[in-house]
This record gives structure tokens, C-alpha cells and sequence, in this order.
């Protein structure tokens, strides 16, 4: 049948073609018909299916050395990035001669010269895997249930939390009580404020592993919200505490505790608190970007009132746990969102390294520790992304940052001494790496819209490049869609990125349908100049329906510096939608776009942004599937929603313009909105109210409920979730003349 095909497309065409740059070749035309058919399940599960670039497994460097090591064929292989030479090859073999019983190469979880931590069920296991040290292994057993492990290998010791409390494990003992309180509400141990502020954990351990510093929150004055739980009989509600904007909040500390004394007590932290409005026991300020300072001697912490627009970098002394002093603030009329904390060179200079986006892109500084003084170490006109650590002689500091494409990140080296900056990486695109503790060589995974994936060693001196792996194409078997990625100016005079997906067989002289993918708020890019361009391969199979798949990443977005962000202050949609709709603008200028046809999608802020563009702008959009949407702000978490809206008493009229449900009555075309019935991110109330307001107007919309999914549905069922969406956009986005 592939030949007959063949031949009869050949025979079409030879009236048509001729010879030159231009002609057609046999082989294009075979290759046409054997590409295999993208299917939804395949581009849902694209990851599990392989239809991701493939990298290099367990790839790290080695702590004190220019060594790094990967895993391939049940082995971990040790090389010396230098040379490339093998070193040592670490399988089931080798690890059988200590660890009889295992059945398989062990996980490797940290590696340094000597000794490596490897995690086997409930227990950490810290390993001489070269034979010179004194102790071969040591073994530290956890109880069941042990959660938020941290490992710290100078203590030799491991802090966990169980259900609301904390705990260490040592090798003599796997559980030593550090705070165990029976009222559930008081937390210990685990991140808070809603790991917002860049907070991800709540233990931190001192630099030479003497103290553990932890955050306990108190959380008696928060608001429960009931989430049912279907899977029993008869169902029940498990509350979780969800502090809402304007509403009371939960109380942070931050707790010491003293590995060799056993000693433990609480920095007085809610009683001298100083400059912030926050008084007595219950202060509901942000206990963030806890720093621990180089001698052990003090600690640090970002402290930002709630309203968010001011901070003081506290220092408190750990053994008289007062504070000592205010080192230094910073303010802005917008708000201030400190996500990193402070890094320390040596234990000799007395600076500290500290990020801040105080002249409008994230830039790092060095902080005179005796007078607060700050002096800029990068001067970078585009934003840092990542701070990815310093080297152990404390002389460099590597740092990932866009360059200036925003749809970018790059590796860069900063010496500290002089603030002399080479940039690693050099290859359009997006890199990832780690660095070696010598600072002598990185390990850059990178990729851009033409290269899949490569993983090469870097010298950071010469930049002489070691190609480690070049990935194939993993898709080039299949009927992939054509991707465009473009420019767009704002109505305030601002670049836009877009991207742009068009059938596998577009045709030019066709008017197509438009899916316009949404996300629009802060800490979130959707166009990258990386392999797919940031887009999920859901994208390729519905361009191949027919459809024109674009994307626009609006002002609010990240990566683009503070003032492209903090422009949505107090008012958050309006000029997301305003840059929105400049794209349809731009799609409605293309001959191949049928722009009666615009449908709109997107997930928890783009499911926000979708339902505002539905409603407050009637007629633009025939359909509109809203995920997980935001509805009324008053009614999400406090962190988040104060930062860029205030309170609502505060900004009652910012608060009142984003409310959807008034906007109901507007509904012209179809809208579909989808909750997870546990979603304790965005709570199912902002989607039921919706629903309410829709049957109290008199107006028909629809709805779909994934029960016992939480804010995102991920797994098998995802492929459900999105069969509904994009035939639900199929099906509906129908102009009025149809």
C-alpha cells in the first residue's frame, strides 16, 4: 500500500516540480508517509514514552575534586573531567563485597573524595568507597514514616520530621526528640509560609554541623478548609489550614538546637521584632532566607512584614538568641520578595554575597557585614536566574542568568575579589549545570529549539569544550507540527515573545482555528529557546487537527526583569489581558487565521487569565476550557495574593474589578471550567462560586470535577484531562456563521 501511495504522490507532482534547489525528492516523500501518527496519549505521556530528549543518568561531580561520575549499563563510572579517563567503575560486584545482601547498585545520593551516602529503605548510609578512611560504612536506621530527611555528613547525623514534629537519627539512636508538641497545629521542621519567599524546606544545618536551625509555624488562628475525601464509606473532610488574603495568618519561629550539648530554645524572635507593625506574640510577618552565619556564631534571616514592601536583614546570636542587629534593608512601594539567602566566601572576609533586584534585574552584591554597605558584583541589565554556588576556596561564585535573551539561561563565573565575569556557557539556548568545587570545569546540559539535548564538560578558564552526549531526535519518527517563535510589541512599547504552532501539512492558502495557551502571571515563562520551545507535545497533536496552537508570554511573566513583572500590581489581568489581546490582534492580521475561530485554555493563573478573557471580553472567543481558575482573589492564600493584590481592605477596588462572578452575565460562546475536588492551591470554592453565580444568572456554562486530584491532575488521568480539553475546543469553536 506504501508504494502504490508512492508512486501515485509521484506521479501528481512531476507535472509540477522540476529540477534544481526546489525538487522534490523520492525520499521526502516516502519519509512523509511513514511518519507514525502523533497520538494524544503519546504526547500526554510523551515522558514516560521517551518522546523527551535523553541525558546522561546520575551525572555529578565528585566534592573536593575535578572527578564526576554517571550511571550507565548497572554501574556508576568515575571519571577525571580533565582527561576523560576512567578512574573507577562502581557496580553490583563491587558494592556486594560490604553489602552482601543487596541485590542491585545501590542509589547514590551524595559523593565526595572518600566517602559516598547512599540510601537503602530506611536508612542512610555513609560509605568509604576507597578504602582509606577509618570505618567502612556507618549506618544510620530512620523510623517508618520519617519525612523531610537532611543529611549532614560532618554530623554524621540525620534530621526528619514525623507527621508534626522533629526529630534526629544517629547511629547510636534513630530517634532523638528535638520538639515533639501534641496540638497539631504548631509545625516544626517543615517549610512555611507557604514555600513561598523561596523557601523549600524548614531544616537547615550550621556549616560545620554543630547546630541545627529549624522553622516551626504556629497555625491556630488559620482558617480550616475542608477537602472530602471520596475513598471511604461513609466519605469524610480532611481540613487543611489555608490562610486567605486579608484574613489572620500563621505565626513563624525559628528554632536552634545544639548537636553537642543536646541544648535546644528559641530565638526571641516575635519579642524584638523592631520597625515592623506586627506587636506582641502574635506577629504574622516572613521569617525568610535563613542564613547561617560563617563562625556558627550567628544567623541570619530576611525578615518582610506582611505587607510585603519592606525587610530587614536581621542577625541574632545563637547562643544568647537575642537579636543583635538590623545588617540591612531594603524596601520597594511595589513588594519585596527575597528568594535566596545570604552566602558567605570564607570564614576569614567579613562580606557576604546577597541577590536583590534593587536596580531592576536580580544582580549579586557583596554586603559589607561590619556597616552594611553594599557593592554590586554583577551589573547585569538582564536578570539572574539561579544562584548555583560558590567554589570551596571561596574565590568564584557561578551563577545561571538569562543573557540578553530572555528566553535564555546561561552559565556565568564571577570572580569575588574583582567581580570579573566570564560567561561559560556560549551556544544559544538553554543551560543547565553543576560546577566542580574547584571551580576548574562544569557539566552544562543544554538544548535550544534545533538541538534536542547535548551534555558536555567545560574548562571555566580556557572554555574548551568535551562533548559527553549528543541526544537524538527523540520525536523524528513522528508527524510533529512546525514550530515559530516571534516578537511581539505591547501597547506600552515592550517586547513580547510568542511561539507559534502550525499543522505538519499547513497549507498557507487555508484559514485555520486558534488555540491560544495562557498562563500570564509571575515566576512562570512558557517561551524558551529550548528543545520544544517550552511547549508540552500536546500542542503538536492538536496543530495537527488543523489548528494554529499560540502562545504570548505577557508583562507579569518571569525572566524579564522587576519592572516587566511588578507591573501588575494591585491590579493583576488587566495588562495581561491587554498583551493577550495584542496577540489576537496579530493573529487576526494573518491571512491563514480564521479569526472568528479563537478558543482560549490555560491551568491556575492561565486558568484565571482565560476565564477573565471569556467574560470581560465577550466575543473575541467562541470557547474556553479555565483549569484550577482563580476567580475572586479574597479567596486565595495570603502570601502570594497580598504580594501582588495587598489586602483586600487595602485594595477593595483592585480586589472588586478581578471578581469574575459579575462578569458572568457576559458569557458569549462557550466555557468550560475543570477543578481537582483535594486542589489546596487554588481551594474549589473560587470554581463552585462560579458555577453558583452562572445558575443565579440564568446562563449555561459547564463544568467538570476530577475527584481526588489535587491542584494539577498528573498521572494516567491526565490523558482524560486533556481529551476533554482540546475536544471540548474542538468541538465548540464554531463561529456564529457555521
Amino acid at each position: 500500500m506504501k508504494n502504490i501511495l508512492l508512486l501515485l504522490v509521484l506521479f501528481i507532482t512531476s507535472f509540477t516540480f522540476s529540477q534544481g534547489e526546489k525538487a522534490i525528492k523520492i525520499a521526502d516523500f516516502e519519509e512523509l508517509i511513514t511518519l507514525k501518527e502523533l497520538t494524544l496519549n503519546d504526547a500526554v505521556l510523551g515522558y514516560y514514552k521517551g518522546l523527551y530528549p535523553s541525558g546522561i543518568s546520575s551525572l555529578k561531580f565528585i566534592d573536593g575534586t575535578d572527578d564526576y561520575m554517571y550511571y550507565e549499563d548497572k554501574a556508576y563510572i568515575i571519571k577525571d573531567a580533565a582527561t576523560q579517563k576512567e578512574k573507577m567503575k562502581l557496580d553490583i560486584d563491587f558494592f556486594q563485597k560490604d553489602f552482601p545482601e543487596i541485590k542491585s547498585v545501590p542509589r547514590i545520593t551524595s559523593i565526595e573524595r572518600y566517602r559516598m551516602v547512599i540510601n537503602q529503605k530506611n536508612k542512610t548510609i555513609i560509605y568509604d568507597y576507597t578504602g582509606k578512611l577509618k570505618g567502612k560504612k556507618v549506618i544510620i536506621e530512620l523510623p517508618e514514616g520519617a519525612a523531610n530527611l537532611d543529611f549532614n555528613l560532618k554530623a554524621q547525623a540525620v534530621a526528619y520530621t514525623l507527621e508534626n514534629n522533629l526529630y534526629l537519627a544517629t547511629a547510636k539512636n534513630k530517634k532523638i526528640t528535638i520538639i515533639e508538641n501534641e496540638d497539631k497545629n504548631i509545625v516544626t521542621g517543615q517549610a512555611i509560609h507557604r514555600y513561598e519567599f523561596g523557601i523549600a524546606k524548614g531544616i537547615f544545618w550550621s556549616p560545620e554541623g554543630n547546630y541545627l536551625a529549624f522553622y516551626q509555624k504556629d497555625e491556630t488562628d488559620v482558617a480550616d478548609y475542608p477537602l472530602l475525601n471520596i475513598n471511604v464509606t461513609p466519605g469524610e473532610v480532611n481540613s487543611i489550614k489555608y490562610p486567605m488574603a486579608g484574613q489572620k495568618s500563621e505565626y513563624g519561629k525559628v528554632g536552634i538546637y545544639s548537636i553537642k550539648k543536646g541544648s535546644k530554645g528559641f530565638l526571641g524572635l516575635v519579642k524584638r521584632k523592631i520597625n515592623l507593625n506586627t506587636g506582641g506574640k502574635k506577629d504574622d510577618h516572613y521569617l525568610t532566607n535563613l542564613t547561617w552565619g560563617p563562625n556558627e556564631k550567628s544567623i541570619f534571616i530576611a525578615e518582610v512584614n506582611r505587607g510585603q514592601n519592606h525587610m530587614h536583614f536581621n542577625e541574632y546570636s545563637v547562643k544568647g538568641k537575642n537579636k543583635v542587629r538590623t545588617v540591612f534593608e531594603e524596601k520597594h512601594d511595589k513588594w519585596m520578595e527575597p528568594e535566596n539567602p545570604g552566602f558567605f566566601p570564607t570564614y576569614k572576609e567579613n562580606i557576604m554575597l546577597w541577590m536583590s533586584e534593587k536596580d531592576g534585574f536580580m544582580n549579586l552584591y557583596k554586603v559589607n557585614m561590619e556597616n552594611g554597605s553594599w557593592t554590586a558584583l554583577t551589573n547585569f541589565k538582564f536578570p539572574i536566574t539561579s544562584y548555583m554556588g560558590m567554589t570551596e576556596n571561596g574565590a568564584h561564585v557561578f551563577v545561571q542568568a538569562t543573557g540578553t535573551d530572555g528566553r535564555e539561561k546561561h552559565i556565568y563565573k564571577v570572580e569575588i575579589a574583582t567581580g570579573k565575569t566570564t560567561q561559560v556557557t556560549t551556544v544559544n539556548g538553554n543551560h543547565n549545570a553543576q560546577f566542580s568545587s574547584t571551580g576548574n570545569y562544569i557539566l552544562d546540559s543544554y538544548s535550544n529549539t534545533t538541538t534536542p539535548k547535548v551534555v558536555q564538560v567545560i574548562e571555566t578558564t580556557t572554555l574548551k569544550k568535551e562533548v559527553l552526549k549528543t541526544a537524538e531526535n527523540p520525536v523524528k519518527e513522528y508527524k510533529m507540527a512546525t514550530m515559530e517563535m516571534g516578537e511581539l510589541i505591547a501597547k506600552s512599547g515592550e517586547k513580547l515573545y510568542s511561539r507559534m504552532f502550525k499543522p505538519a501539512d499547513f497549507d498557507a492558502s487555508k484559514k485555520y482555528p486558534v488555540l491560544i495557551y495562557v498562563y500570564g502571571g509571575p515566576h512562570a515563562q512558557m517561551i524558551t529557546n529550548s528543545w520544544g520551545g517550552g511547549a508540552s507535545i500536546w500542542m503538536h497533536w492538536m496543530a495537527n487537527q488543523g489548528y494554529i496552537v499560540y502562545t504570548v508570554d505577557g508583562r507579569g511573566s518571569a525572566n524579564r526583569g522587576f519592572g516587566f513583572e511588578n507591573q501588575i500590581h494591585r491590579q493583576v489581568g488587566e495588562v495581561e489581558m491587554e498583551d493577550q489581546l495584542t496577540g489576537v490582534e496579530y493573529l487576526k492580521s494573518l491571512p491563514y487565521v480564521d479569526g472568528k475561530r479563537l478558543a482560549v485554555h490555560g491551568w491556575s493563573y492561565g486558568g484565571f487569565m482565560t476565564t477573565s478573557l471569556m467574560l470581560r471580553h465577550p466575543g473575541v472567543f467562541t470557547t474556553a476550557v479555565a483549569g484550577g481558575p482563580v476567580i475572586d482573589w479574597k479567596w486565595y492564600e495570603i502570601m502570594y495574593g497580598e504580594r501582588y493584590m495587598d489586602t483586600p481592605e487595602e485594595n477593595p477596588e483592585g480586589y472588586k474589578k478581578n471578581s469574575l462572578m459579575q462578569y458572568v452575565k457576559n458569557l458569549d460562546g462557550k466555557l468550560l471550567t475543570i477543578h481537582g475536588t483535594i486542589d489546596d492551591v487554588v481551594v474549589m470554592q473560587h470554581n463552585l462560586a462560579l458555577v453558583k453565580q452562572s445558575v443565579t444568572d440564568g446562563i449555561q456554562m459547564d463544568f467538570f470535577a476530577y475527584p481526588m486530584h489535587p491542584h494539577n491532575v498528573r498521572g494516567k488521568d491526565r490523558v482524560h484531562l486533556m481529551t476533554k480539553i482540546l475536544n471540548y475546543v474542538i468541538e465548540n469553536n464554531v463561529s456564529s456563521e457555521d
